[in-house]
């Protein structure tokens, strides 16, 4: 029996418990799950109380749902799904606060394709929350989850061409501050030597 064969069983035991209501189940599965969950949150939030709310929330569907999972996938996309649009309901809620506008396009200028590459992952997951919530949220859909614009699109209830532009400038931010961020990291490094 290889290891993904043992994890399938694994995780079909939980479902089953989950199922019944067992809360020893429900927990082995937040203890199992809750860290790959919480980075999903991570991306989408504006900050790490967010991501809590947002992952509790996630869980809670997971719970009432988890009957409805058929199989026909890995149970841990099944999960991805469910907090990827537990994210997404609630930027469409807050949408009113935070509209993403019809941009005209504009070319925008890409400084280095890899900039990005020498950054460490927490610092990087800092300058996404940074974004407004309307470019962090196309970003992390296209740029991390693989949507296409139009799968974006109609999920954000926004144009294609709207999406294409929200990602190009949020990749452009995401640059700049990514050069900042080297320019002030070795800023310190030339002080103390």
């Amino acid at each position: 029996m290889n290891d993904q064969t043992t994890a399938a069983s694994n995780d079909n035991m939980l479902i089953k418990g989950c199922i019944r209501g067992k809360r020893t189940a429900q927990k082995e599965l937040y203890d199992k799950y809750a860290r790959k969950m919480f980075g999903i949150c991570l991306r989408y939030s504006k900050d790490y109380h967010h991501a809590e709310d947002l992952l509790q929330e996630g869980f809670v569907k997971v719970y009432r749902n988890i009957g409805k999972f058929r199989g026909d996938g890995s149970f841990e996309g099944w999960l991805r799904r469910i907090f990827v649009n537990t994210a997404i309901e609630h930027f469409r809620k807050a949408t009113h606060l935070y509209p993403i506008n019809e941009v005209v396009h504009h070319p925008v200028n890409v400084i280095s394709s890899g900039v990005m590459e020498h950054l460490a992952e927490e610092d990087l997951l800092a300058l996404i929350q940074q974004l407004s919530p309307g470019y962090r949220t196309v970003f992390n859909l296209y740029a991390i989850e693989g949507y296409s614009h139009k799968e974006v699109a109609e999920m954000l209830g926004i144009t294609e061409g709207t999406s294409k532009s929200q990602l190009a400038r949020a990749r452009y931010i995401l640059q700049k501050a990514v050069l900042k961020h080297h320019e002030v990291k070795y800023e310190a490094i030339a002080q103390t030597t």
